[in-house]
Formats: structure tokens, C-alpha cells, sequence
């Protein structure tokens, strides 16, 4: 088996690249950042440095590849995506030109990178949310840019598979956390950028911590290695269609803070800013579709998890102290 992971040099992507290596896959990577600069480099895999916006990169990484991961995208943090819509949306280049390319390489199946940011507005409009069901996409209410791209992107496989017999298969990811995540720059999500700011804290002395909202804003989290193991079950599933990949355990931001604290063995004076990037109210992952057609749940909890990730962020950003 030949597997193309693209945007194999990200953090999803990398942690990816890894697993398949190690079940004896012969893995190709691609990714528009230089090499040196990737999240993980495994000397394994054949490392290709391209843009995949362009036709012809994606048709030089497809060449002799059995089965595609399409993780590529421009993306980050909730400040990120809705400070760069155009060019959250620009990413529609990679899908549309992988898919194109697949095809003709006569790739074997093809795996799409969605979000839950597709999902109504509408449902995401209390902090107790019930969960998103795969159905409640339609009437279309997607996050701006970033979540509009994702939701088109998702319907190109699909008509794809009808269309040209290319197998696709669609997980829409749910806040994927953990080591070797970006935890610094404006891409980083909630749980890395909080961990970053309470090992700040700690470290420099000064007690208190910045957070985005009022804190009772929902999301639910979900590790990266649970985040690994369930899209290769997708990818192998016998049936196509979008399936929620995420945690179910709802969270709000003050909770995650509290988690983060409690690894920390500290506790720190919130403030908090109203004015910041906030996105949806209430958001979490109905997981009853993936459980009933594959026996996918979540193996690690949030505190086992957030333990990990900030142990990692921790050792990064103490040689700077």
C-alpha cells in the first residue's frame, strides 16, 4: 500500500505519517512548507516540499499512490480563520486539483480533512449543545470562509465518487489536540494556547491568564492519537459519507483553563477579554453515527490528554526562560 498524505508536514498530517509507517505502509508526504520546518520529519517517507494549490504539484505527488489523505489546507485558531477568510477559502485549490489528479493516477480511495465548522450557526447558538448530528449542515449556515471552503470541498468528493468511481471518504474533525501542535504564533487552538499561557504564568511569575470570551463558551476536544486511529477507520470503512471525529465531552473554556491549571499545580486570576475572536457559543460532536457503523469512541479523556500536550509545550518553552 501507497499512501500520499497531504499536508503531511502539519500536525494532524505528521502524526498520521507516523502510524502508517509503522504498520509498514510505504508513505508519501507533501506539504508547501520547507521541509526543515515541518511539525515531524520521518526520514522513512519521501518527503516532497509542494504546493499543492497548483495542478501539476498534485499530479507529481499522486504518481504510483494507492490511497490519498488530503490534510492540506490553510487554516488555525479561531483568531486565524476569521482574520483570513480569503485565503482560509483559497484552499479549495488543493482539494479540487487532488481530486483531479487522483483520478487520473486511478488512486484507490480518498480521504477528505473536513471540520465541524460546516455545521448551522443555528445549532451552535447555546453553550449546552445537545451535539452535532451529521444531518445538521442543511440549510447551509457554515462558519465564514474557512467553514464554507470545507463544506464545498465536501461536496466535490462527492460528486467525484459519483461521477468518476474515486472512492472518497469525509471525516469532519472536531479540535484535535497534542504534542507537536502549534502552540504559538495565531494558529494555535484553545488547548495549546492555554497551555502556553499558564506555563507563561507559571515561568515568569505573573499570576494571572488572558482568555478569549467569557470562558463559558463550549467546544469539545479530542487527542490527536484518537483523532490517528479513527480517520484509518474511516478510511477503511466500507461506506462513504461525512462522520463526525471527535469527543463528545463537552467542555467550556473555563473548564479547559481549570484542567490546564490542575496539571500546572497552579491557579491563576482570569481575565478575560469580550472583545477577542470568539466564534460559536456551544459547540460538541454527536458520536452516535461513527460508534453505531464503526465502534469508534474516544480512548483518552480530556485530563489525560491535556496532561500530555502541556507536558510537551512545557519542555518547548522552557529553554526560553
Amino acid at each position: 500500500m501507497k499512501i500520499l498524505v497531504a499536508g503531511g508536514g502539519g500536525f494532524i498530517g505528521g502524526h498520521l505519517v507516523k502510524y502508517y509507517l509503522e504498520q509498514g505502509a510505504e508513505v508519501v508526504v507533501a506539504d508547501v512548507k520547507a521541509v526543515d520546518a515541518w511539525h515531524q520529519r520521518h526520514e522513512a517517507a519521501e518527503n516532497l516540499c509542494l504546493d499543492l494549490r497548483d495542478l501539476a504539484a498534485c499530479q507529481r505527488a499522486c504518481v504510483g499512490v494507492d490511497r490519498v489523505f488530503n490534510l492540506a489546507c490553510d487554516m488555525g485558531g479561531m483568531g486565524f480563520i476569521e482574520g483570513n477568510k480569503a485565503l482560509c477559502m483559497l484552499s479549495v485549490l488543493i482539494n479540487t486539483h487532488l481530486l483531479k489528479a487522483s483520478v487520473e493516477a486511478k488512486v484507490q480511495r480518498y480521504f477528505f480533512a473536513s471540520t465541524a465548522c460546516v455545521y448551522r450557526a443555528d445549532k451552535q447558538a447555546e453553550p449546552g449543545n445537545p451535539g452535532l448530528k451529521e444531518t445538521d449542515v442543511y440549510p447551509a449556515m457554515p462558519e465564514d470562509g474557512y467553514g464554507w471552503e470545507k463544506l464545498f470541498s465536501e461536496r466535490m468528493c462527492r460528486h467525484f465518487d459519483e461521477d468518476f468511481g474515486l472512492e472518497t471518504r469525509i471525516a469532519r474533525f472536531h479540535n484535535v489536540y497534542g504534542p507537536q501542535g502549534t502552540w504559538d504564533g495565531g494558529r494555535e487552538k484553545a488547548p495549546a494556547a492555554i497551555c502556553r499561557k499558564v506555563i507563561h504564568a507559571k515561568l515568569s511569575g505573573e499570576h494571572e491568564i488572558e482568555i478569549w470570551g467569557d470562558g463559558e463558551q463550549t467546544r469539545s476536544f479530542m487527542f490527536i492519537e484518537d483523532g490517528v486511529f479513527g480517520s484509518d477507520l474511516i478510511m477503511n470503512a466500507s461506506e462513504g459519507g461525512a462522520l463526525n471525529l471527535g469527543s463528545d465531552q463537552l467542555v467550556s473554556i473555563n473548564q479547559l483553563v481549570d484542567a490546564v491549571e490542575a496539571v500546572a499545580g497552579v491557579r491563576l486570576e482570569r481575565r478575560y477579554r469580550l472583545d477577542a475572536p470568539l466564534g460559536v457559543r456551544g459547540r460538541s460532536s454527536d458520536n452516535s453515527l461513527i460508534e453505531s457503523r464503526l465502534g469508534w469512541s474516544p480512548a483518552i479523556d480530556l485530563e489525560a490528554g491535556i496532561e500530555k500536550t502541556y507536558r510537551w509545550i512545557y519542555q518547548q518553552m522552557k529553554a526560553g526562560y
